[in-house]
């Protein structure tokens, strides 16, 4: 496949074209880079300095923002990340402690979170902000996206559901997940995204697993495009749960972080490349689509060390998440998670023998 010509591949994406391949490699042929916690606004500085008072490494963690989902999208990411809250009665998370310890709260929006459903946010209490509160809000920014960009890449939602307790006075305590909880979360997916989603049954087939099924080939990029693949990134009980009474995924909205080799596995979340290089290439051969991420806890940035980067773009993992994906970062390094300017994807540097790119 010939390398993609700069200025033939910016008009032809101006236009929703494959900018730069004659052919459509399959899904798992390719690279893509993605944002983490994508939802995702600073925490009010005063509310920050009280947390690093108390811990000045967890606030150094919490230090990252994003832009709204759209521009994110704009930018070329082609995967997001949204953390949710079970609220299906409404309120519970309407007045988050933080705002009681700030002078001029702001960027929250109180009432909306009294309406019911699942709430987008980091860590109840402490890091609220997020630029879609509810989740029906997300869903429709990004059903919003894609009726504009019908022709876009295949889009990557992954999920963290969240339940865990903050064992501190007047911190909300989240509401555990269970089927009553997935079979809504489903629905909500479904209900926002109609025929723009692709589904375990949609890559199963014909197939009786999810294994079974990707031995024999993901679908080509040109299939999935316009497309949203949700991910619920758990194990242990949460995955357990969500597979309960749906063998292989049948009739389920998301693809799970399921062990290689069991009926539902097709994608895996394996977080560091680095010491786990081996373990994803490995992953890769056999077929499997893999997420890394390229930086943690704002530590890359701060410091400029590149070889996390390195190994998450050599292992041959398809989807590298990162919350350093534009030219500067608010520290002052030169590190950054990016392709060539203008270039959202790329031929996979273990799963294909081509080379190729892609800015649309």
């Amino acid at each position: 496949m010939s390398r993609l010509v700069t200025y033939f591949g910016a008009i032809l994406s101006t236009i929703g074209l494959l900018a730069s391949c004659t052919s459509s490699p399959a899904f798992n042929e390719l690279q893509f880079i993605g944002s983490h916690n994508s939802y995702k606004q600073a925490i009010d500085p005063a509310l920050l300095g009280q947390i690093a008072a108390s811990s000045s490494a967890l606030a150094a963690s919490l230090d990252y923002s994003h832009p709204p989902l759209n521009k994110q999208l704009d930018l070329g990411l082609r995967k997001l990340e949204l953390d949710i809250l079970d609220d299906p009665i409404g309120g519970l998370y309407q007045t988050p402690l933080g705002l009681k310890r700030i002078a001029s709260p702001s960027f929250y929006s109180s009432e909306s979170m009294l309406t019911p459903g699942f709430k987008v946010m980091h860590v109840q209490d402490i890091d609220f902000r997020s630029h879609c509160q509810l989740f029906s809000q997300c869903l429709a920014n990004l059903r919003a996206w894609s009726d504009a960009n019908p022709k876009h890449f295949p889009i990557v939602i992954t999920i963290n559901a969240k339940d865990d307790a903050i064992e501190q006075p007047e911190f909300v305590r989240p509401l555990p997940f269970n089927a009553d909880s997935w079979n809504r979360l489903d629905l909500a997916i479904r209900a926002a995204l109609e025929n723009k989603l692709f589904t375990p049954d949609d890559l199963r087939g014909s197939h009786s697993s999810l294994y079974s099924a990707i031995q024999a080939g993901w679908p080509s990029l040109n299939t999935l495009r316009g497309k949203f693949i949700f991910v619920l990134d758990h194990s242990g009980p949460k995955l357990e749960t969500y597979i309960e009474g749906h063998t292989a995924l049948r009739n389920r909205a998301m693809f799970v972080n399921a062990m290689e080799g069991t009926p539902e596995a097709a994608i895996r979340i394996v977080n560091d490349p680095t010491e786990q290089f081996d373990y994803i290439q490995s992953l890769v051969t056999q077929g499997y689509v893999v997420r890394t991420r390229a930086d943690a806890d704002t530590v890359e940035a701060r410091t400029g060390e590149t070889k996390r980067r390195t190994s998450a773009f050599s292992s041959g993992a398809q989807i590298i998440s990162t919350d350093y994906y534009q030219e500067k970062n608010q520290f002052g390094t030169n590190y950054n998670v990016r392709f060539s300017k203008g270039i959202i994807a790329r031929c996979n540097p273990v799963a294909s023998k081509e080379d190729c790119e892609f800015s649309y």
